[in-house]
């Protein structure tokens, strides 16, 4: 079944960079002169902290908006597919350093992909107004989880590397409809191990298992956003190189790193954000 994923990853990131360049091309016009290097900066260091356990997509959005790099209409596409690269990197270097049951994993992943074409298909219709509330709870929803994890509120883990029975049709559930509120900017890592936890799985497991996820949920989601047109090309690219560019970094040569007072300042600044699309979303 490994074998399986390896070549499920490997269709899906033939059949996403086919469509993602197809796109490019077409709209080259939109790719013009402007922040690359910040933009490139940002997608770096938070793909860098995404291999460590902290998420990207929340900060993403935080420093995207702050500097005034993309609309928030485009917001939810752009994080999908400008980090879909990064992930599927990701996956691959962590489902062969960490044993998961393999039956658990195959199925919580397709579980992830089917729920992310849904949710992508109904989020690349909404407009600015319903995304700003959308990914204003989202990020509340981040936070909240985030800051359970730092305060060790989520209690459990074991020492299992796989699911049967009930459990399993449990985790199989909730993580396609983590998959859905992926592509909503509600990121997957946090509820992932949370679910992880409570299911008495190894901690370890919940690093395969949240980045297969990913890697599984992205492809088809981002594709459904660019027949959208609902992402922004010049970041989405930008991101994604410099993405690619700094996860190897984070697995093999820094492994790991003191956490706490970063992810501290991270929720501060999402629930900052947060509030901030809220207010936007409810002013006449």
């Amino acid at each position: 079944m490994i074998a399986f994923i390896w070549v499920s990853i490997a269709l899906l990131a033939t059949w996403f960079v086919a469509v993602l360049t197809r796109d490019v091309r077409r709209h080259r016009h939109d790719l013009t002169a402007g922040r690359w290097i910040s933009t490139a900066v940002i997608g770096f260091v938070t793909n860098f902290f995404d291999v460590l356990g902290i998420g990207c997509f929340a900060p993403q959005t935080a420093l995207l908006r702050f500097m005034g790099q993309t609309d928030d209409r485009k917001l939810p596409g752009t994080l999908n597919v400008a980090n879909t690269p990064a992930v599927l990197l990701q996956a691959l270097i962590f489902i062969t350093i960490i044993e998961v049951d393999p039956l658990t994993l195959v199925l919580l992943l397709l579980a992830a992909g089917v729920g992310a074409v849904v949710g992508a298909g109904v989020v690349a219709r909404l407009d600015e107004r319903r995304i700003r509330m959308t990914m204003g709870f989202a990020l509340l929803i981040t936070a909240g989880f985030m800051v359970a994890r730092s305060l060790n509120w989520i209690q459990g883990g074991g020492d299992a590397i796989g699911l049967a029975g009930a459990a399993l049709v449990i985790a199989v559930v909730v993580n396609a409809l983590l998959g859905a509120l992926m592509t909503a900017g509600v990121g997957l890592y946090a509820p992932c191990m949370a679910l992880v936890f409570a299911l008495g799985m190894s901690p370890r497991v919940a690093f395969p298992i949240m980045m297969g996820s990913c890697a599984f949920l992205m492809p088809p989601a981002s594709v459904r956003f660019i027949a959208a047109g609902a992402y922004d090309r010049k970041v989405s690219l930008i991101i994604a190189i410099a993405g690619l560019a700094s996860v190897p970094i984070a697995a093999f040569v820094v492994k790991e790193l003191p956490l706490d007072l970063l992810r501290w300042v991270v929720i501060a600044v999402i629930v900052y954000t947060s509030a901030v699309m809220l207010r936007a979303a409810f002013r006449k």
